[in-house]
């Protein structure tokens, strides 16, 4: 079956492809414009594979809230020219939304569920997502919550994707806690805090950063040629304090509130939910920042010129 240039034009525009292989692709396939996405899928899945072993450490982080329940989701790409593609953004949203209506247990499964009006699992969405964007793409980690209030927060475009989940009794203005929930993930986009509250610090960190605290204090005292057990004693004294800290930097209750600092985060929740007459608590949160903890490849583009010119 004979093709022309206008159907090479439309095949490019329904895949996303370069004309050159749309050509080829429906010169494999006579002219047939169905079998000519199949070829190019088939060869897609390929060419993914070769993209797979390459580092993605940009992407998105993305939080929102899908009848009640809320999700962030981090999906990861080479670049960040990528990251802001309207197709790449479309897909992190709708692996968003197939978390929200799904409720995976992990990424495995998450990838084996139907991707939104497509026909595809969302593996296989990702898989054309890579074919025509011509990145390596992953879907890195999620986080569901479906009781009480998640409210969600972006920040960057997706740099941060935040959702802090509440728990509300007796207040009927929703605008309100919209707003303080809204504070909090800002806070919490900002401040990096690991844990909720002391009760939540993992008990071998804790202990661990104790006996940072007391070698180090130990270490400061011998200027002062003290006897051992008094040494000792202030050490353990100065940890104390030292660890009041650790749970003012790390712990979310515990932090100075962004907006006045005089306060607690706890202090500055009780003080809203007594102004509007009844109670909210913060039970937990995510926050996810694109490529966190994921190692980057170090270019060095001298070098890359140098052997381009040899």
């Amino acid at each position: 079956m004979a093709f022309t240039a206008k159907d090479v034009k439309e095949l490019r525009e329904l895949t996303g492809v370069g004309m050159m292989d749309c050509k080829r692709a429906l010169t494999e396939s006579d002219g047939d414009k169905d079998k000519a996405v199949a070829y190019l899928r088939e060869h897609g899945l390929a060419t993914a594979q070769k993209k797979a072993g390459r580092v993605t450490a940009e992407g998105m982080a993305y939080a929102d809230v899908f009848d009640g329940v809320g999700v962030v989701v981090e999906v990861n790409s080479e670049t960040d020219f990528v990251a802001k593609n309207d197709m790449f953004v479309g897909f992190v949203k709708g692996v968003a939304a197939v978390v929200a209506t799904n409720a995976p247990a992990d990424v495995d499964e998450l990838m084996a569920l139907p991707y939104p009006e497509t026909g595809n699992t969302v593996a296989a969405q990702q898989q054309e997502m890579i074919l025509v964007i011509g990145e390596n793409i992953s879907v890195r980690r999620f986080v569901r919550y479906t009781d009480g209030l998640s409210v969600p927060y972006v920040h960057a475009d997706g740099k941060i994707g935040v959702i802090v989940n509440l728990e509300i009794s007796g207040i009927s203005d929703d605008d309100a806690v919209n707003e303080l929930g809204k504070d909090i993930a800002m806070q919490i986009a900002a401040m990096r805090p690991l844990y909720l509250d002391t009760a939540s610090v993992d008990a071998d960190e804790l202990e661990k950063e104790k006996e940072i605290q007391l070698n180090k204090a130990i270490e400061e005292n011998k200027a002062k040629n003290l006897p051992d057990d008094k040494a000792r004693q202030i050490a353990e004294s100065m940890v104390k304090g030292r660890i009041n800290k650790y749970y003012e930097e790390f712990c979310l209750l515990n932090q100075p509130y962004v907006k006045e600092n005089k306060l607690t985060v706890e202090k500055h929740v009780a003080q809203v939910s007594k102004a509007l007459g009844g109670k909210i608590a913060i039970k937990a949160f995510t926050r996810f920042e694109k490529g966190e903890g994921i190692e980057k490849k170090q270019e060095d583009f001298a070098a890359e010129v140098a052997s381009m010119v040899k």
